[in-house]
């Protein structure tokens, strides 16, 4: 099986170390250093990570990783780059190809000139995949119906209702607009002008 989510975390790595701590990203109000230390704290501190998706939890999770962040750059990228601890690393494709494809993309898109990447076939499958896997979980977020079409990978109804939008688009730009990239995702759109306009603005992702 090809190892999708270790290639993404080596170019993001790569990335990173190119533009810089202090580099914006797409994440609202994170530089590349903030991203960073998310990424370190969410593999390396389960003591942390639960705050990450918990609200309540949220002030310890920010604390740890305002810690993480003041390490140097070139050795907290280097805890990205050598991957999970040996006890996740047999789940590093599920849990990690869309969270790495999608923060490689946070730093991609937050730069000058950037164009949408030609994905190999089979990480095209690999993110539709866990895409169609996780719509349950996003489906609460969307404030209109939605169905998702990805050309020559499938089609699948996330959320049932009127009004409805079909949003069109490859894998990767389809797991961005899901992921709370709107903004940046190349996608078409097809619906009621209201309902486009309120799910461009929904915070999506899980």
């Amino acid at each position: 099986m090809t190892a999708y989510a270790r290639s993404e975390r080596r170019a993001l790595s790569d990335l990173l170390l190119e533009v810089g701590p202090d580099a914006p990203t797409l994440c609202e109000g994170w530089t590349a250093r903030d991203l960073a230390a998310h990424l370190v704290l969410r593999e390396r501190r389960p003591d942390a990570a639960p705050g990450i998706l918990v609200p309540a939890l949220r002030g310890y999770t920010d604390r740890v990783q305002h810690q993480v962040r003041e390490r140097p750059w070139s050795s907290l990228v280097e805890v990205i780059r050598s991957g999970p601890p040996a006890l996740l690393r047999t789940v590093d494709e599920p849990m990690n190809v869309i969270e790495m494809f999608v923060h490689h993309e946070d730093v991609r898109r937050a730069q000058p000139g950037w164009e949408p990447r030609a994905l190999d076939p089979g990480e095209e499958r690999a993110l539709w995949g866990r895409l169609v896997s996780m719509a349950r979980f996003i489906r609460r977020r969307l404030p209109v119906g939605v169905t998702l079409e990805a050309p020559g990978f499938g089609t699948v109804d996330v959320r049932p209702g009127d009004p409805h939008v079909t949003v069109k688009g490859p894998p990767g730009e389809l797991v961005l607009f899901m992921s709370g990239r709107q903004r940046a995702a190349r996608v078409e759109m097809t619906g009621p002008p209201d309902a486009l306009a309120r799910l461009k603005a929904a915070h999506l992702g899980l």
